[in-house]
């Protein structure tokens, strides 16, 4: 009886852990994210990642897009994941070439990791660009905080 209730304390644990992830729900199309953004007036953050090669942006999603905290902070936000992947089996073709065209428009110099926040007009409020190899997300903290701010 005693290792039944270990077996399903361990299946509800690793089920809310999945269901926490997935609580954090990433867009990959930027102009409609924009277009609702419009619509319900909230912000977008924009996020560049190279998601299977880029150190920082593993780091990144480690320490602070998986915390609770992000997911707080971001309630009410569109958020937009570019992705920029070596594996050609994470992200479509036909996504990647977009996500392609997006990082020229808005990432010209293909910085990894990379977080823009713009207001509901399409208005860039700030940026954070690299994470720093101490893991430290002060900086990302406050473009979000610069976000609450504004609305």
């Amino acid at each position: 009886m005693r290792t039944l209730l270990i077996v399903i304390a361990i299946v509800f644990a690793q089920s809310g852990w999945s269901q926490t992830e997935e609580q954090t729900q990433w867009l990959t199309n930027l102009e409609e994210a924009q277009k609702m953004a419009k619509k319900n007036k909230m912000p977008v953050l924009l996020y560049f990642t190279g998601s299977d090669w880029c150190a920082p942006c593993i780091q990144l999603k480690e320490d602070f897009f998986e915390t609770d905290e992000f997911r707080a902070k971001t309630q009410g936000y569109f958020l937009v994941k570019i992705d920029i992947p070596r594996r050609m089996d994470i992200v479509s073709a036909e996504q990647l070439a977009y996500n392609k065209e997006v990082l020229k428009k808005y990432n010209s110099d293909r910085s990894f990791p990379l977080l823009i926040a713009y207001n509901h007009k399409g208005k860039k409020i700030g940026e954070v660009s690299g994470y720093s190899s101490l893991r430290d997300t002060t900086y990302h903290y406050e473009l979000l905080d610069k976000i609450a701010n504004k609305y």
